[in-house]
């Protein structure tokens, strides 16, 4: 049987007016979540209370939206916040741009380009699950949250069903939304749900 490490919540951070517009943006002091996006997270903090789970540790990455979002987890919790290195991908000359005109531009290929002054989606994928490997290696029996960007959440779940960079895109992950995964022994992973939006 299957010796369980760790369990990972993942929760995106809630809308911000880039979000909603669709909007690439890789800088981490703007935006902060909007009106709607506190609305999202609220609905996340009463699902995580219905389920009273216990959850040892909460981390976020570093970005004021996602460490926003952290917060008002933390508060329900009443625990404290660790920051982990694990920003959005860098996507270089493309930020500021929108995924619309990227695909009308590109077609769905766009997702295996490498931006000018930006990061691929394998050396973002890489990044990712280092971050990931090293937080269940440091958890293993415990259950945490981490705090984080759609495109990390797409990433780890690639991992996870060893999806290849241009399906890993075809899994949405919408902001406000919990996705759920289990670390096993011997490099095995499951993801248990994805892109729950509480209602």
């Amino acid at each position: 049987m299957f010796k369980r490490k760790c369990k990972i919540t993942f929760i995106t951070h809630g809308a911000t007016v880039h979000t909603m517009e669709g909007i690439i943006c890789d800088t981490d002091k703007y935006p902060k979540l909007n009106e709607f996006g506190e609305e999202e997270i609220e609905k996340v903090c009463g699902y995580l209370e219905n389920r009273a789970v216990a959850y040892d540790t909460i981390y976020t990455s570093a970005s004021a939206r996602c460490t926003q979002s952290a917060q008002i987890i933390a508060k329900l919790f009443k625990k404290k916040i660790t920051i982990i290195d694990l920003p959005a991908r860098n996507h270089g000359e493309w930020h500021g741009r929108s995924y619309s005109d990227l695909f009308d531009e590109f077609g769905p290929q766009v997702i295996l380009k490498t931006p000018e002054g930006g990061e691929s989606i394998q050396d973002f994928n890489e990044r990712v699950m280092s971050v990931i490997n090293k937080l269940v290696e440091e958890n293993k029996g415990n259950r945490i949250i981490v705090v984080t960007t759609p495109d990390v959440v797409q990433a780890v779940i690639a991992s996870a069903l060893e999806l290849t960079p241009l399906n890993q895109f075809k899994n949405l992950i919408k902001t406000g939304t919990l996705t759920q995964i289990s670390y096993f022994e011997d490099d095995w992973a499951s993801v248990i749900y994805s892109d729950y939006m509480p209602i």
